[in-house]
């Protein structure tokens, strides 16, 4: 009977009908929104009330009414905003990107098409890696600047939440690298593609994360630049 069962393709599922392992994912990612919730509320409660530079935005004034300019010249810093929102805008456009390739990858595997399915995966990977690149040289810019994880309560709010979901894309990154050695081997079929439909989850939820963090962090600021 059990051998007719494995045969047969059944899996078990949950009282929701869900599969027991795609029940699991939804309940770390709702783990994982409060999390990244937690670091989001934070940063907006530390929000413009650093009172040493540099800012995100231009600012003239500090919060405790000091001229910024006459401040900033005693610690070598200046008064405009750090961020780049064009750059910071086509990072976000390639992380946005994988979730398209994400799909492509799951319906080639979904179709049996393997040599698809390698091509949309590493595509992917390399697309979450251009990411990371990209943070990476945003953060060096950043600390060239000054802004460091102890220099200020923006930047420890700042690299503390962009630094967590920069880990999560890194993590992203190596289990799509293990998919595509998998399927480079063999051992990534049709038959078990809900392994990667889980492993889609997850980046797609990495990916949404980002959307909030891109608004909240540098879009409220773009005004001021």
């Amino acid at each position: 009977m059990a051998h007719d069962v494995a045969l047969s393709g059944h899996v078990e599922e949950t009282t929701t009908g869900l599969d027991n392992r795609k029940m699991i994912m939804w309940i770390f990612l709702s783990s994982e929104c409060l999390l990244f919730g937690s670091l989001i509320a934070t940063y907006l409660v530390y929000h413009g009330k650093s009172l040493i530079g540099p800012f995100p935005g231009n600012t003239e004034f500090l919060p405790d009414g000091r001229v910024c300019t006459e401040v900033a010249a005693l610690f070598s810093w200046d008064c405009h905003g750090i961020f780049n929102i064009p750059y910071t805008s086509i990072s976000a456009f390639v992380l946005l990107m994988s979730s398209l390739t994400m799909v492509l990858a799951l319906s080639a595997l979904q179709n049996n098409d393997l040599r698809k399915t390698k091509i949309w995966i590493m595509a992917t990977a390399l697309l979450g890696m251009v990411f990371l690149g990209g943070q990476v040289f945003e953060f060096t810019t950043f600390a060239h600047d000054g802004l460091t994880l102890k220099s200020s309560l923006f930047g420890s709010s700042f690299f503390t939440l962009t630094g967590f979901h920069g880990a999560h894309v890194a993590i992203g990154v190596l289990i799509l690298l293990s998919f595509y050695v998998q399927a480079q081997r063999g051992l990534l079929t049709q038959a078990n593609n809900l392994n990667l439909e889980l492993a889609g989850l997850y980046w797609h939820f990495v990916d949404v994360v980002w959307i909030v963090i891109f608004t909240v962090i540098y879009l409220f600021e773009a005004p001021n630049l």
